[in-house]
């Protein structure tokens, strides 16, 4: 299948407008589309280099995507100072505008994320990705509580689930609940388990699922996903929109080709290394990905071989 780069941006770009003109989604519900998990770059003595991050927006952007999540696992926001986290998120905003920026205000106690929410607020933010309770296995009461806590920064709230590294799980039936509290108006569902999105519908029928994983992409976007909150486009933008656009829309002739060639890829999302993966992917694509920051390390030999191939087969199809 043929691609040309400058084609399929500049299409994905009339996309994008004729939604937001049409639909109202990027205003009313800013956290729908294509909302990229910002890498971090960090320069040779791991010091956070802001104004190639403020570019790295700028060109996430202009390339299709509809937003930015800073300061999510992928941002490595665990290992910034408080001072460098604020800061991450007020030069996405200069960069590309509050409304487009949706920041993770995670953090082990409630009130120390009700005041990330509210920076985020303060710094023009439309909307914030929480997850719940982190610091230990929490409680379906703490988990609410929890919620109601941030929702006081007045902000919109998406809730994260990663039972994987939370052991914390936002079921079907939790999610409805906060939803019906008025806490959330959509999740980042990153369980793997497709079958939910169908539960969900069904108890809570206004709540926006955004696809949390990069690799159950086409599963989710089929089953009605109003959004994706991606990994893999801080490499490789244009192909992971388009991709992204055609599977929401039902077309699957051209969504499952590119699904299929993007997916090893794709699932690196899903490792625990996914950080050092995307970066050097970025690296590759002539994108500056960069060091990461410890405890993280760098892949071993055979996880680098891997992800070069992939990266590098990506890019001689015409995907970069």
């Amino acid at each position: 299948m043929p691609h040309d780069s400058k084609d399929r941006t500049g299409s994905l770009m009339t996309d994008r407008t004729d939604r937001t003109d049409m639909t109202g989604e990027a205003s009313d519900r800013p956290w729908r589309g294509v909302l990229v998990a910002t890498a971090l770059p960090l320069r040779d003595d791991l010091s956070v280099d802001h104004d190639a991050y403020a570019d790295h927006c700028a060109w996430l952007v202009a390339n299709g995507c509809d937003g930015v999540v800073p300061n999510g696992s992928l941002g490595e926001y665990q290992v910034l100072t408080p001072e460098e986290r604020a800061k991450v998120v007020e030069t996405a905003v200069a960069a590309i505008g509050g409304s487009r920026v949706m920041p993770g205000v995670a953090a082990y106690g409630s009130a120390e994320a009700r005041r990330w929410a509210e920076q985020a607020r303060d710094a023009g933010c439309a909307s914030v990705m929480l997850l719940p309770p982190n610091a230990y296995r929490a409680d379906e009461r703490s988990v609410l509580a929890h919620y109601a806590e941030v929702a006081k920064a007045g902000l919109p709230i998406v809730a994260y689930n990663n039972p994987i590294d939370t052991k914390v799980d936002l079921v079907p039936e939790l999610l409805a609940e906060l939803h019906g509290e008025g806490y959330i108006h959509g999740v980042k569902e990153f369980s793997g388990d497709v079958r939910r999105a169908y539960r969900i519908a069904e108890l809570a029928p206004d709540l926006d699922l955004l696809i949390g994983a990069d690799d159950v992409l086409l599963e989710l976007a089929v089953a009605g996903a109003k959004g994706w909150v991606a990994g893999y486009p801080n490499a490789l933008p244009a192909a992971s929109v388009e991709l992204y656009r055609a599977a929401v829309r039902g077309d699957l002739a051209t969504a499952l080709p590119l699904y299929r060639q993007l997916h090893p890829l794709l699932r690196w999302d899903s490792q625990v290394e996914f950080v050092q993966a995307i970066k050097l992917s970025m690296d590759i694509v002539g994108r500056y990905g960069g060091p990461v920051r410890p405890p993280r390390v760098p892949l071993r030999a055979d996880q680098e071989a891997a992800v070069r191939a992939a990266t590098e087969k990506a890019v001689a199809a015409g995907l970069g």
